[in-house]
């Protein structure tokens, strides 16, 4: 049994339908990407399974327990950890204040998960301090991933976490995801850059006008003939 299954899912917002009948797997400490051009649905799937649309059908599984339509606030107890695209820090907040509210739903802040971001993430302890809406896009980023590890989740959902970043950041974004990875934490990440994402993967998902289009292991995707022609510019 997958760690997280997804099956003939139908969602959306409000009465705007954007899935229909997607199905997605992800196993322990799998690293999966889901890519697609604009509007394909990819974000509406990592917000489904945390449950921030309107759900319409079909069936999300966490772990063997049915979520579908879940409350975020509920969610998150699941061992779920999610880190949007936009608007992922507390601008006000300091840097450690950040990683603090990432264990909110805990009685006190484990120091040995906050001392865990930090080294994972050396540049956070030096500005632990600063306001993080101040920061680099860089650094927010690194910054909205180390509050979402504070619970340690089982599964961490990226949404785009290299959009907007310099070109010479991107490359360090990706690393830091591998390295996630790499201690066991299963990944699920929707990534504008597609033939970087596929390249670093397990497995991959294209999506196009919210339907299931391909599946296959990551590199067999990034050499697929017709998957590059439709989907990463040939």
């Amino acid at each position: 049994m997958s760690l997280l299954e997804v099956r003939e899912l139908d969602a959306g917002y409000g009465d705007l339908q954007i899935l229909t009948d997607v199905d997605l797997d992800v196993d322990d400490g799998e690293y999966v990407t889901i890519v697609g051009p604009n509007g394909a649905g990819k974000s509406t799937v990592m917000k489904s399974v945390f449950g921030l649309t309107t759900h319409m059908g079909g069936t999300v599984t966490f772990n063997g327990e049915d979520i579908s339509g879940t409350k975020p606030e509920d969610v998150i107890h699941k061992g779920l950890g999610y880190v949007p695209q936009n608007e992922n820090v507390f601008a006000e907040l300091s840097v450690e204040e950040n990683l603090e509210m990432g264990a909110y739903i805990l009685d006190e802040v484990p120091q040995d998960a906050l001392r865990m971001v930090y080294d994972r993430f050396p540049i956070l302890e030096e500005r632990r301090e600063q306001r993080a809406g101040t920061m680099s896009g860089g650094q927010r980023q690194m910054l909205a991933m180390g509050r979402a590890l504070m619970l340690d989740p089982e599964l961490l959902l990226l949404d785009e976490p290299s959009a907007g970043l310099a070109p010479d950041l991107v490359d360090e974004m990706f690393d830091k995801v591998d390295e996630i990875n790499g201690t066991g934490t299963a990944v699920l990440m929707v990534e504008q850059n597609a033939m970087e994402a596929l390249r670093r993967c397990d497995r991959g998902y294209v999506l196009s006008n919210g339907q299931n289009r391909y599946e296959d292991e990551g590199t067999a995707l990034l050499n697929d003939e017709e998957v590059r022609r439709e989907f990463l510019g040939g």
